[in-house]
């Protein structure tokens, strides 16, 4: 029963973003076991996942298909930046074997 109730209070938003962009946007979201489904897809993909909850929190707040606005720029623009070091990292680490 634990498990299924941390399903249903689990909660995810997929950004997308690349330089031509102004903004990042979010292109998913959900909760429970479209939660779920959308950190599968993410790590099957090789998508790196980041957990903060009070930014899903902010995050969840915006529609489908919106760029993000300019009040969280800063800390998304954080979290960008330290998944791009960790994937670098990842990618030396790999090279180096």
């Amino acid at each position: 029963m634990k498990n299924e109730k941390n399903i249903k209070d689990k909660k995810a938003v997929a950004l997308k973003y690349n330089p031509q962009m102004t903004a990042p946007k979010v292109v998913a979201k959900g909760q429970g076991y479209l939660a779920e489904k959308i950190l599968e897809n993410a790590k099957d993909s090789n998508v790196t996942i980041y957990e903060d909850k009070s930014l899903v929190e902010e995050l969840e707040k915006i529609d489908l298909g919106l760029n993000i606005p300019p009040y969280l720029y800063e800390v998304v623009a954080q979290v960008l930046l330290f998944i791009g070091n960790l994937d670098k990292k990842e990618e030396y680490r790999k090279n180096a074997k």
